[in-house]
């Protein structure tokens, strides 16, 4: 795993810290391990989880620095992107928020085996959350959860004007973008750019949509989830 985490930050041009690639493997060892008893991913194996979890993941940091940043990680799941970026960027501080307390106990777990400070794992669902900790973080992140518009409302209000939603896409994600061109103006956000990658040793190309935070989101959003999925913005 090692050497293919080390050609895959090379690859993608961004450095990692000396401790990285142990506590990603011993992050590894913990899904592999609470994957027996629960569903925390589909994909399993060394070389799979490093490239397809591990290295897509990391891909946000050629578009995004995170240095010493206030980063929420929105339906975090397994930790993902969360739980590897703050291996990466250990000077960020991550708030990791998914509605499954299962997943959260998870993560807390590993966040204590590896040592990790400055990492808060809560149980919460993002569109009631957001009325504690709306306006507070300088980025938030977003991997495989919802089409573009829906995750707008549930990420944006957390955001600090000039800050930045960071959201991990599949290749083409044109669709979605207009689709989610009423959601982000209206949640005061403008389209930054739109990032294409491929993930180091495969031919699996992602996207990472970046929205700019450029006026504070009505405190009326985001709304109940039920509205949110019957009447998207």
């Amino acid at each position: 795993m090692k050497n293919i985490l080390l050609q895959g930050f090379e690859e993608l041009g961004i450095s990692a810290p000396e401790t990285a690639c142990d506590a990603l493997k011993t992050y590894f060892e913990c899904l592999e391990e609470k994957n027996k008893v629960m569903n925390l991913t589909a994909i399993s194996g060394e070389e799979d989880v490093a490239r397809l979890h591990f290295l897509d993941c990391a891909a946000m940091l050629k578009s995004v620095d995170l240095e010493g940043k206030r980063v929420i990680d929105v339906g975090t799941g397994a930790g993902f992107p969360g739980m590897v970026l703050k291996i990466l960027v250990p000077s960020a501080e991550f708030t990791l928020l998914d509605s499954l307390n299962k997943r959260i106990d998870f993560l807390a777990r590993v966040s204590e085996k590896l040592e990790l400070e400055g990492i808060d794992c809560v149980h919460a669902r993002a569109e009631e959350a957001a009325a504690e900790m709306g306006g507070t973080f300088d980025v938030a992140t977003s991997r495989a959860v919802a089409r573009l518009n829906v995750l707008c409302e549930l990420c944006l209000p957390f955001l600090k004007v000039g800050g930045v939603f960071a959201a991990m896409k599949g290749p083409d994600c044109a669709e979605e973008l207009k689709e989610a061109e009423n959601a982000i103006k209206i949640l005061g956000g403008r389209v930054k750019e739109t990032v294409s990658y491929t993930i180091p040793g495969t031919d699996i190309s992602h996207s990472i949509v970046l929205i700019e935070k450029i006026k504070p989101t009505h405190p009326k959003y985001p709304r109940k989830w039920a509205q949110i999925k019957k009447q998207p913005l």
